[in-house]
């Protein structure tokens, strides 16, 4: 079922499903097995409005809906979640570029940005801190004409590969003592040390630990007012958190689809396994959660576009679509039987990938909290204190 999609919408979705279809997944499994990411699949995925699609025109952008561009992101993740991932980490950079970058900043990199021929990173979580954004330790401290950074990011996606990205610091100088700020940080410029993470999910999407040791930042680099960054980094949470949503609902839906092809073709005891209740059962629940994910994340998506932040929504759609994702790549797994575990088969791929969705933009248990100060009134993260 559809979010009352228009014609144009269907259209798009069919043009990028052939494309990712012919383009990007015939080469996912070798991809997969050396650990790399395909950056160039990025400049043929920019014509569709994959990069900084939402923006207004004014800004760079396509001027398209949420809802258009939750549709989009469902046929990522149903194609590949590495490279659902790995667009949303190039659309981090250009949507702050676009909005608080100087005009050098947007000549820099914003053309290569949208072209899809650059390698970003978003600096903001830390070894101590995730969730809580606020709690970010690394220091920008300003000498003369630079700032010195330093601390460390950690579960940098794309940090592996990266020549630029945001870092969210706390910043020291005579106008701001501790407020926090976003920097430009170019590689070629401001060298600085990258350590390799590997993850059991997400594998194609170079995470890295980024540190920063007395790395000198131009002071122009500066993205924005100083201290001004907390609310800069916060506002389009729920954006991103639909993003994330979708992209389960597209894993979940190719789990599906390859377990209901499974149950049609393999046999057992003279017929094929979709005959027996059992695994009827599995379909129906499996089919059932991804309508319910589906639907929850375009309204969250259509709360966006209504003018609303979508704070109740967005962690809704967030927290049910990734749990319920895993939960169907989980009943896929069982349907296929042995052939599930395979590493050269799919599901086995989907199942890890499905799992990483529950903790980035706000873990489950954060999108709860937040989902109950939205009903109460009240804030119960941080022992209730607000």
């Amino acid at each position: 079922m559809d979010f009352d999609l228009t014609d144009e919408q269907l259209e798009l979705r069919a043009s990028i499903r052939r494309y990712l279809d012919t383009e990007v997944a015939p080469a996912v499994d070798a991809h997969e097995r050396a650990g790399t990411f395909p950056y160039e699949v990025l400049e043929g995925l920019r014509e569709f409005g994959y990069l900084g699609g939402w923006l207004p025109e004014e800004l760079g952008g396509f001027g398209m809906s949420r809802v258009t561009w939750a549709m989009m992101i469902e046929q990522l993740g149903y194609c590949w979640p590495s490279l659902r991932t790995m667009v949303n980490i190039c659309n981090g950079p250009i949507e702050r570029i676009a909005r608080y970058g100087s005009e050098e900043h947007k000549e820099r990199y914003l053309g290569r940005l949208f072209a899809g021929t650059a390698r970003p990173f978003n600096g903001y979580t830390e070894p101590d801190v995730g969730s809580n954004v606020a709690g970010v330790r690394t220091k920008a401290v300003l000498d003369g004409d630079s700032w010195v950074l330093e601390g460390r990011k950690a579960w940098i996606t794309g940090g592996a590969w990266a020549e630029f990205g945001i870092v969210l610091a706390r910043t020291y100088s005579p106008t701001c003592e501790g407020g926090l700020s976003l920097f430009v940080v170019d590689k070629a410029d401001s060298p600085f040390e990258v350590r390799p993470q590997e993850t059991m999910v997400l594998r194609c999407t170079g995470t890295a630990e980024l540190l920063f040791d007395g790395v000198r930042v131009p002071r122009e680099n500066l993205l924005g007012a100083e201290g001004n960054a907390l609310k800069a980094a916060l506002t389009g949470l729920g954006a991103a958190r639909i993003n994330v949503a979708m992209g389960a609902v597209g894993a979940a839906q190719r789990a599906f689809d390859l377990a209901l092809d499974y149950a049609r073709t393999r046999e057992q005891f003279g017929q094929p396994i979709g005959r027996y209740q059992l695994v009827q059962k599995h379909l129906v629940d499996m089919k059932i959660r991804i309508e319910a994910a589906r639907a929850l994340s375009y309204l969250a998506a259509d709360a966006i576009d209504k003018g609303r932040p979508a704070r109740l929504e967005g962690s809704i759609a967030k927290l049910y679509a990734t749990e319920a994702a895993h939960e169907v790549a989980d009943m896929a797994l069982q349907v296929h039987g042995a052939s599930g575990y395979a590493s050269d088969y799919p599901i086995e791929r989907i199942f890890r990938d499905t799992r990483g969705g529950t903790i980035p933009e706000g873990t489950t248990e954060m999108q709860t909290l937040i989902i109950g100060r939205e009903l109460v009134g009240m804030s119960a993260i941080g022992g209730g204190a607000k």
